[in-house]
Formats: structure tokens, C-alpha cells, sequence
């Protein structure tokens, strides 16, 4: 049986990448899609762990082959999904999960009708700019104005949360990574019934 892709998306502080390293850490089942971004590494990142860093003029030269599920021009970063690699997890039988923003997974979901989207929500929007900077909380390139626009785009984002499979709020990190476990246990079981 092909595997089953999840899609993990939601504006930037709702805190979707901290519940992907939780689930993964639960569900050894799931294989990550390591992302392709042009974007420096931030304090700890690591190249092909957190996201594939690479220059403007490899990363078009990857989309121009045909070579990502999805791509955006995210506040001045390209950032992509390599396609090759969900394709053969996918295959082999695996399942892949993926963290995108909501335009990719949008995309995604042309693609690939069937993959389990979850849209990850912050509890409110002063608590997403209190996540938001604090993750960014003494980075020299950290751009207010960039900020601004990213908070003014979450609103635009969660309208299109009802296009998704799912909705999880994060008010509590462990009951969302609960939740977020138990809907691709769900999909898994429909899927095998």
C-alpha cells in the first residue's frame, strides 16, 4: 500500500514545528520531509536536518527541473518540498510527513487529493507575536517590518484553515501533539479498513 502523506501548516508562531518534532519523536512510522530553502540557518539549524540551505541559483535550478511537490517565494525566501524524495518514501510504503505554510499545502493538496492536511492554529494573536519573537529574540537579521506582514498574512491563512482536514488549536503543546497523533492514527485506520 502507497503510504499516507500528512501536511502539517499554519502561520508562522502557532508553533507547527515544535508538534512535528513531537510527533516524530512519538510515531517512528512517519518519515520528515526535509524542506529546500535559499534562507540563511538560524542559531542551531542544520543543514539537511532542518532544511536543505542552498544558494538562489541551485534552488531554481531545482524548480526549473521539475523538482519540488511545491515552491513559494515566502518574504523574500524560495522555499520548496523536493519531490523525489516524498515520491519514494511514498512508494516504499511510508508514510511522510510535512511542514509547509499554507500556500504549499494548498498545492499539495492539487496533487495529491488524498494527504491528510492539518492546519495548526495559534490560541490568539498576541500569543503568536509573543512566539514569534521570542524565537527570534536576539537574531541580528530579525526584520520588524517582515513581522508585520507575516502577522497581517495569518489572518488570510486561517480562512483557508476549512479547506483543511483538520484544525488543531495550540493552547497546550502536549494535548496538541496528542491531537495531531490521534487524527494520522485515525487516517491510518480508515485507510487500512
Amino acid at each position: 500500500m502507497r503510504g499516507l502523506l500528512v501536511v502539517v501548516a499554519g502561520p508562522s508562531g502557532a508553533g507547527k514545528g515544535t508538534i512535528v518534532r513531537r510527533v516524530l519523536e512519538r510515531d517512528p512510522r512517519l518519515h520528515f520531509s526535509v524542506s529546500m530553502t535559499t534562507r540563511p540557518p538560524r542559531a542551531g539549524e542544520v543543514d539537511g536536518r532542518d532544511y536543505h540551505f542552498v544558494d538562489r541559483a541551485e534552488f531554481l535550478r531545482v524548480r526549473d527541473a521539475g523538482g519540488f511537490l511545491e515552491w513559494f517565494e515566502v518574504y523574500g525566501d524560495l522555499k520548496g518540498t523536493p519531490r523525489a524524495a516524498v515520491e519514494r518514501e511514498l512508494a516504499s510504503g511510508h508514510d511522510v510527513l510535512l511542514e509547509v505554510d499554507v500556500q504549499g499545502a494548498m498545492a499539495i493538496k492539487r496533487q495529491f487529493p488524498d494527504a491528510l492536511l492539518i492546519f495548526v492554529k495559534p490560541p490568539s494573536r498576541e500569543e503568536q507575536r509573543r512566539r514569534f519573537l521570542e524565537r527570534h529574540r536576539g537574531d541580528p537579521d530579525f526584520d520588524p517590518a517582515a513581522f508585520e506582514r507575516r502577522l497581517a498574512a495569518a489572518d488570510e491563512e486561517e480562512h483557508l484553515a476549512e479547506q483543511f482536514d483538520a484544525v488543531v488549536v495550540n493552547d497546550d503543546l502536549d494535548r496538541a501533539v496528542r491531537e495531531v497523533a490521534a487524527i494520522i492514527t485515525g487516517r491510518r485506520s480508515q485507510r487500512s479498513s
